[in-house]
């Protein structure tokens, strides 16, 4: 068990039954008032963010996490199979632990997994930036560039998203995997 004191940004601990990161932690002193701190959590598994004040005093159950790469190999039904780089051991992934991002990854790309009591894992990131293939897309009408306009245009992982005209079938392209917003062209 710990302190509130001894918590900072990024920590886990265990708030009502349910793991939570700590996104922010302030601590305060209202006037001639007690000080407490104000601390804004987010749940691993919902993502719904919870706010609450602890008094300096109060103890929680901080979680022992560590991090580790794996490598994303393949699509197994709702799972992930990816590979630890180091013991080459196999772990199935939810794919809800990567929300959105899981769209836009492909195969042999890294993510950064947190596991719990290194156990089970809690959390799942993908790298910020991917290089994708474009599998299809609309060509564009030469001349109409004084605009930005966007097209949308399938990648190799099978989604759909919004490229500039001069993008074409067959191009790479640097794009974000927390919303598939593209970034460039890259040779």
């Amino acid at each position: 068990m710990a302190t509130i004191s001894d918590l900072s940004k990024g920590n886990y601990i265990r708030y009502n039954g349910e793991v939570v990161q700590v996104e922010e932690l302030q601590h305060r002193t209202p006037g001639n008032l007690r000080a407490f701190y104000q601390i804004k959590m987010r749940s691993v598994r919902t993502g719904k963010i919870v706010e609450n004040r602890f008094r300096p005093g109060d103890s929680v159950d901080q979680l022992r996490v560590e991090t580790k790469e794996y490598q994303y190999l393949y699509q197994d039904g709702d799972s992930l199979v990816c590979m630890d780089n180091q013991t080459y051991d196999q772990i199935y992934l939810d794919k809800n632990l990567l929300g959105d991002s899981v769209n836009y990854i492909k195969e042999g790309v890294t993510l950064l997994i947190a596991f719990e009591n290194g156990t089970e894992p809690i959390t799942a990131e993908a790298p910020a930036h991917v290089v994708v293939n474009v599998t299809y897309t609309e060509p564009g009408v030469q001349g109409d560039t004084a605009t930005r306009t966007l097209k949308p245009a399938t990648i190799e992982t099978g989604a759909e998203i919004r490229v500039p005209l001069f993008v074409n079938t067959g191009d790479n392209i640097k794009i974000k995997t927390i919303n598939g917003e593209y970034v460039e062209r890259v040779k």
